[in-house]
């Protein structure tokens, strides 16, 4: 912990040797989904994360992604959970309702249950935008779960 101005401060923490990490990935564009999960998944073994501790489930598409995350939330084994997936724009209305319902899904999961998730869900115009941007977002979902999970565990140990 730190001080700023003599105010108590928790600074981020990535290391995960002793976390559990639960991956729901949407199946719906997998190429995409595969490289966001093998730059997480190296970011998370890169933190300390241990194959161990480490599950991945599939779904088959984004909006399935909430209710899998919450399932896992609830059965109280997970210090903290991502979602992986990329839903890319088409031509019709279809977009808008898988991206905003599922992105809505995982807060709801998160809020309910207390278990920080992590939103690697990409959400691109097409697929050169999902391909350029899926490394840094894979590893970003990494690093906020990592940074979450601590956060949370510093809390509940803090007597503050």
């Amino acid at each position: 912990m730190a001080h700023y101005d003599d105010i108590l401060e928790f600074e981020p923490i990535f290391n995960g040797s002793e976390l559990r990490i639960g991956i729901v990935m949407s199946r719906f564009n997998l190429d995409i989904g595969e490289g966001l999960l093998g730059a997480c998944t190296a970011e998370l073994k890169k933190n300390g994360v241990q194959d161990a501790n480490l599950l991945l489930i599939t779904v088959p598409g984004a909006l399935e992604i909430p209710l899998a995350l919450k399932k896992l939330a609830l059965s109280d084994q997970f210090d903290a959970l991502i979602a992986l997936g990329a839903v890319i724009r088409g031509d019709t209305y279809h977009f808008e309702i898988v991206a905003n319902e599922s992105a809505h899904g995982i807060t709801i999961a998160q809020l309910e249950t207390g278990v920080p998730i992590a939103n690697g869900i990409l959400t691109t115009d097409d697929d050169d935008q999902a391909i350029a941007r899926m490394s840094q977002k894979g590893a970003d979902a990494a690093r906020v779960a990592l940074e979450m999970a601590n956060l949370h565990i510093n809390i509940d140990e803090t007597d503050l």
